[in-house]
């Protein structure tokens, strides 16, 4: 059986939160069923993105969490910057999409990822600071706590950095009320996925620390 080094599943983690960072921000703009509640498709992988900074924090340290967030808010910028080019440069003839439909797709998502890219920023520092501040407030113990207490909040600062920088007056309708009638229920989803992933962050520190 093949065995990995710790440089090799760290690696691994990183490679995880760039896909998911990357495919959060490509799919997002759907808003699906899910039976009891619509949301983002995003929601579907963004819950990972705290899951491996809090599992990368708790083995590694805050330092190379912060290298995490930097790595993917690279990450996004260079696919948002190609993103834009891409939008720009006329359709050839033979293309399979027109100028029109291809812009219909990634024209109208760049507010939303500039939205999308800012909220992960803030959202990230601080589930990394917080996550810092409960495990030295708690010794080291109560994982459970600091997951939950650190990624609760930055996903609150994520939520509403996003609506309101993707959906404020974007028509009469999006008003300051209106947009927290959507972030509130949405955050809660958001904290919910955040409770359920709980025991995968034991599996996770576990999995990083074992030789």
């Amino acid at each position: 059986m093949a065995k990995f080094s710790l440089e090799q599943k760290t690696n691994f983690l990183l490679g995880l939160f760039v896909a998911c960072l990357v495919t959060a921000n490509l799919i997002g703009l759907k808003v699906a069923s899910f039976g009891l509640f619509e949301a983002s498709v995003g929601i579907l992988v963004f819950p990972v993105l705290f899951l491996v900074t809090d599992i990368i924090e708790e083995v590694h340290g805050s330092a190379k969490a912060r290298q995490f967030v930097f790595i993917g808010l690279g990450t996004l910028v260079f696919v948002l910057i190609i993103t834009a080019i891409a939008v720009l440069i006329p359709a050839a003839s033979r293309s399979f999409v027109s100028d029109a439909e291809y812009t219909k797709i990634f024209g109208t998502t760049l507010r939303i990822f500039v939205a999308s890219i800012i909220g992960f920023f803030f959202s990230q520092m601080h589930d990394v600071w917080a996550f810092n501040f409960w495990k030295q407030k708690t010794g080291g113990k109560y994982l459970w706590l600091r997951n939950n207490a650190s990624t609760a909040v930055s996903q609150l600062i994520d939520t509403v950095l996003f609506m309101f920088l993707a959906f404020y007056g974007l028509s009469p309708k999006f008003t300051v009320g209106y947009l927290f009638a959507l972030i509130i229920p949405f955050w809660l989803i958001k904290v919910g996925f955040a409770i359920f992933d709980t025991p995968f962050c034991y599996l996770g520190v576990k999995w990083l620390k074992s030789k």
